[in-house]
């Protein structure tokens, strides 16, 4: 039986495939290639040195879906596929909400028909929107504060219907917070496009010298050093994760919610000094205006996951640093080298 990977070349995705594979677990994939490359399922094939079958499937089409579940054994599916630039979400609404929603629905319904009933759901902290406090725990009141986000939030709901209408459903959800790093050889990482939207690969690209000066928007929160706190985990502990998950949706049925994150709070500053300590690079950076929407700090409480699946982030700060430098300094160009 096959656990179907939905995005597998992105780069959560190819992260657990690279668990999965090492594990022993048979994967079919499928990615449009619309925000990843084909080399890095390539690089997950030469760290692993194992195969796996690879359609290249739009989630959008139904009939095309459909024919990876007719070809082929599959029982269960880890479900990244989807737009998740925040910036873009807000300027193009509609192209989200079809992609997302429309290309999960037409997942499950064809899940459904072929009685593959075991779903892990690539979520996000988004969905707790502004919390009051911190940190934060599976129970915390869901909003959200742009599209992407709601999505993400739509998606859960969704599930959580099916689940509620047929229960032999097994659906677990993880709620990531701030993925960094890269796999220790290098092999594979963030290949953003274009001006990076997240924190380490912008700091990577003015460490290699491909930009400037690092922007950090606002120095007047309610943090210690007055830049936004955040949780950020090292992208092999997450991919560990859905291993933890996937195993664990084999076993039980219902639905259950798990944040994952380190459960510490890192400054924008603390990252750019654990990245200088890590690499011995100094970081150019400045102070600009803060963006709407951004809060003060967001981290995890991450003991459930550790309690049900077992499962806790082994890597520090400087570990992501670290190999999130080694993978630039690897693939200055990404994967277009």
């Amino acid at each position: 039986m096959a656990i179907l990977i939905t995005g597998g070349a992105g780069y959560i995705g190819s992260h657990t495939m690279v668990e999965l594979l090492e594990a022993g677990r048979e994967l079919v994939v499928v990615d449009n290639f619309l925000n990843s490359k084909p080399e890095s399922l390539e690089r997950v094939k030469k760290i692993t040195g194992k195969n796996f079958k690879f359609y290249e499937v739009d989630l959008l089409d139904y009939d095309a879906l459909d024919k990876v579940f007719c070809e082929n054994d599959i029982d269960s599916c880890i479900h990244f596929a989807g737009l998740k630039a925040v910036g873009e979400s807000c300027a193009k609404p509609l192209l989200y909400y079809h992609n997302n929603i429309t290309g999960t629905l037409n997942l499950c319904e064809i899940m459904q028909k072929h009685g593959a009933k075991r779903i892990v759901f690539s979520s996000s902290a988004t969905v707790y929107g502004k919390p009051a406090s911190v940190p934060i725990t599976e129970d915390f009141p869901l909003s959200t504060t742009n599209p992407y986000g709601e999505t993400k939030l739509m998606i859960e709901r969704i599930l959580k219907d099916l689940h509620a209408a047929d229960n032999e459903w097994s659906v677990s959800v993880l709620r990531y917070f701030n993925p960094i790093g890269a796999h220790k050889s290098g092999l594979i990482g963030e290949d953003p496009q274009g001006i990076p939207n997240n924190l380490l690969p912008y700091i990577t690209q003015v460490a290699s010298g491909k930009r400037e000066c690092l922007s950090v928007f606002g120095n007047d929160y309610n943090t210690p050093d007055g830049t936004g706190v955040r949780d950020y985990i090292h992208v092999v502990d997450l991919a560990k994760a859905h291993l933890k998950a996937i195993e664990r949706a084999e076993t039980v049925t219902g639905i259950e919610y798990f944040n994952v994150g380190t459960g510490i709070g890192y400054s924008v500053l603390d990252i750019v000094h654990a990245y200088e300590k890590a690499t011995g690079i100094k970081i150019n950076y400045k102070i600009v205006d803060r963006r709407p929407g951004d809060i003060d700090e967001c981290y995890a409480n991450p003991e459930k996951a550790y309690n049900v699946l077992g499962w806790r982030a082994e890597n520090n700060i400087e570990d992501m640093c670290r190999d999130s430098y080694n993978w630039q300094l690897k693939n200055p160009n990404g994967y277009g080298d």
